[in-house]
């Protein structure tokens, strides 16, 4: 994943959100965006929810009451969420927050279509590979 992307728009400003389970992200060209606290969960850049390569993604569900605890920068050109659900491991680089903003209704759609065709709601507790529901991820 790269940082930076030459010539891209960085974060002049970032505000989390509490209560609306939102981070507000300004950008230089512009441009504001909130994006869902459940939306950023459940495409993490991290390897535990998109895999090792093409077709091994992880389908994420009960994430929709999921808060953010500490947002942590990364040098300059990303920050660490942890989610009330123990996840920490992805780095959300500012061209990766670009993206999660201005890429939502799309990203909403496909992840609508995912769960439709895995035929589970987006509630659901969290399948652990051994086949056990397990509330709290």
């Amino acid at each position: 994943m790269a940082g930076l992307q030459a010539g891209a728009p960085t974060p002049s400003d970032i505000t989390v959100h509490s209560q609306s389970r939102q981070l507000q992200v300004c950008f230089s060209d512009g441009t504001d965006f909130r994006i869902p606290f459940e939306l950023m969960r459940v495409y993490s850049p991290s390897a535990e929810v998109q895999g090792h390569g093409p077709g091994q993604e992880v389908l994420q569900t009960g994430k929709r009451e999921v808060t953010l605890l500490d947002l942590e920068p990364i040098g300059n050109y990303a920050v660490k969420p942890v989610f009330s659900d123990g996840h920490d491991s992805g780095l959300f680089s500012w061209d990766y927050l670009y993206f999660l903003g201005s890429q939502q209704d799309r990203l909403w759609a496909d992840y609508e279509a995912r769960l439709q065709a895995a035929g589970v709601d987006r509630d659901a507790p969290m399948v652990k590979a051994g086949g056990s529901a397990c509330a709290s991820h």
